[in-house]
């Protein structure tokens, strides 16, 4: 990392040993390119809140470094780079479960035009906890609303039913509900629906 500059070298030194072994191991991967999905093993494995943070931190690093003008690098240490980030962009889709760090993930590949990438991403988004994927219905990116709002419809009607009583995520299960009830058909979803209806109806006539 000393050959990309000091703020690089800096971040990698501040990485614990385990995360840095995360990207070395994909690195070390020999003509396997970044991954497009989830590995399936990786639902087992525990989540790792501060390796995602720190993961997070290099690769905005590196993809900042990538965007400076004509980067003061050669071409080939620019490719380097380039392919380093990548990779720790595919470690960290394959093991988050963060909202922050996957509107970043989002965020990345719609700069890059990665339209692959964005399907896979849309993917992993099914594994995430439902009030995740609210806090990403939330969010003020028009890609990552449209893909979290895609999750959330796809999720049982019983799981929105039970965001229903939280007093942030509420709004946006209820809209999820109507979703489902109006483009999937979902007969639970439209009976939720209407009775949702009718308990915030003035009249008590009904």
């Amino acid at each position: 990392m000393e050959d990309f500059g000091g703020r690089l070298a800096g971040v990698w030194s501040e990485l614990r040993p385990t995360t840095r072994g995360l990207v070395e191991r994909a690195l070390q991967t020999a003509g396997s390119p970044p991954a497009l999905a989830r590995n399936p093993n990786a639902a087992s494995a525990p989540y790792d809140a501060r390796a995602d943070h720190e993961l997070s931190r290099l690769l905005a690093a590196l993809d900042e470094r990538a965007l400076e003008p004509a980067a003061s690098l050669a071409a080939e240490k620019e490719t380097q780079l380039r392919h380093i980030a990548d990779t720790c962009a595919a470690v960290l889709q394959e093991k988050t479960r963060s909202a922050e760090v996957f509107a970043q993930l989002v965020r990345r590949a719609d700069s890059q035009r990665d339209y692959a990438r964005i399907d896979a991403l849309a993917d992993v988004l099914m594994g995430f906890a439902p009030s995740e994927i609210c806090e990403l219905a939330r969010s003020p990116d028009v890609v990552v609303r449209a893909l979290a709002n895609e999750a959330l419809a796809q999720f049982p009607t019983s799981v929105l039913i039970r965001l229903l009583s939280d007093p942030v995520d509420s709004e946006i299960a209820r809209d999820s509900l109507h979703r489902q009830a109006q483009d999937f058909g979902s007969e639970e979803a439209r009976q939720i629906v209407n009775a949702l209806a009718q308990v915030d109806s003035p009249n008590d006539d009904f």
